[in-house]
């Protein structure tokens, strides 16, 4: 069975909405600028969508209300599945939580605050269920977490819910708000952030640069789609989900379980590695990271296949990662225009990196992520042509 892609939800350190982060991405821009929003904390380059850190609930409402804009559904959607993920999901109110039992938060500061006998509602898969609540859905909820490789997670369950028939639509896709002390505190200890800004695959990248953001989808049956004549952005070919375990953060030397699971996600979708036009790479600007990423796409791919990463500009937004980045491929495809790998100047590895926006023929696409734990994960995209 084919399943489409008919409604896009996009907020990001590029804009509020996926027209706006698009043209944005397209022209070049990025999002990370040097912000102070913890006074604890030193400033450092944030990918933030407002001046100050975002809510999860609020970013989650934003992207669902879009995407079934997008995709001209109206509610409630009783039979629609439900697959939404976070690496992070409510951290930022557990840490205020925190801060107000031990009596070290700003009592004229009420913007984050939860009552205790509440805290049930910031467990990790509540979100998944307020999105149930809030299109009305009664089939299948889902709460993928898997590290950086959450998006690509809820998506291909998603894919996997309409393929068994167990509903002919779902709401897939990943929300992060990640920016709080402890979770820059963390990545700091690890020396994993950028002190200037991110530069995906440059021969001089500093690390990563923390970003919040959400994308989600309507994901629908091709048949479904084509009996209410929905506009459709592209198909989910096929997925592939591994696990290297190797360490719990950093990537396995030789990507072994990385290759595996893009060679099973072809094979699969039933393409070569020739088939694809482009790759939209995890690209986190890490120096391990863009190397192992690096030397797997020369050992698979031929050379001339374009890659690009978009956490330039966007940041790394964690476990939304792969879902924004599954967001870009699929406009790559609408377009037919592949987005530029932002803050890319001199590039270290002899790949055929987009650097500015590129025109061409795009039929098939493959959106990577690999997050800490060793958890690998891919999706291919490709035009829907029936």
């Amino acid at each position: 069975m084919d399943v489409v892609v008919t409604g896009i939800g996009l907020v990001s350190s590029l804009g509020t909405s996926l027209e706006t982060s698009w043209y944005n991405l397209v022209a070049g821009n990025s999002g990370v600028r040097v912000q102070h929003p913890f006074p604890e904390l030193k400033p450092r380059p944030l990918a933030l969508i407002t001046r100050q850190p975002a809510k999860l609930s609020y970013l989650t409402q934003r992207v669902v209300s879009s995407a079934i804009k997008d995709a001209g559904l109206q509610l409630p959607l009783s039979e629609c599945g439900v697959v939404i993920g976070s690496s992070r999901s409510h951290q930022a109110l557990w840490e205020d939580l925190a801060r107000q039992i031990y009596g070290q938060r700003d009592q004229q500061d009420d913007t984050q605050v939860i009552k205790l006998e509440h805290w049930l509602e910031t467990l990790p898969h509540q979100q998944a269920i307020a999105v149930a609540h809030q299109i009305g859905a009664k089939n299948t909820v889902l709460a993928p977490m898997a590290a950086c490789a959450t998006g690509l997670w809820a998506i291909a369950q998603a894919y996997e819910l309409i393929q068994m028939g167990q509903c002919q639509s779902a709401i897939a896709g990943a929300v992060e708000a990640p920016i709080t002390p402890l979770t820059l505190a963390g990545f700091q200890q690890m020396g994993a952030l950028a002190q200037t800004g991110a530069y995906p695959f440059d021969r001089y990248r500093e690390g990563l640069v923390l970003g919040e953001g959400a994308a989600v989808f309507v994901l629908e049956s091709a048949k479904s789609a084509q009996k209410r004549q929905a506009k459709i952005y592209g198909q989910i070919l096929g997925f592939s989900l591994m696990c290297d375990a190797y360490h719990p953060n950093t990537p396995e030397p030789r990507s072994k379980s990385a290759i595996a699971a893009i060679k099973q996600c072809l094979e699969r979708s039933k393409l070569s590695p020739t088939d694809i036009d482009y790759i939209h790479a995890h690209g986190t600007a890490t120096k391990l990271n863009d190397q192992n990423e690096a030397n797997l796409l020369q050992t698979l791919f031929p050379q001339g296949v374009a890659v690009s990463s978009t956490k330039g500009a966007t940041g790394h937004t964690l476990g939304a990662s792969g879902a924004l980045g599954t967001a870009f491929c699929l406009m790559a495809l609408h377009h037919q225009l592949l987005p530029p790998c932002v803050g890319l100047q001199a590039p270290e590895f002899d790949l055929d990196f987009v650097t500015t926006p590129r025109q061409g023929r795009i039929h098939s696409t493959l959106c990577l992520s690999f997050g800490f734990g060793g958890q690998n994960a891919v999706v291919a995209l490709g035009k829907f042509n029936h």
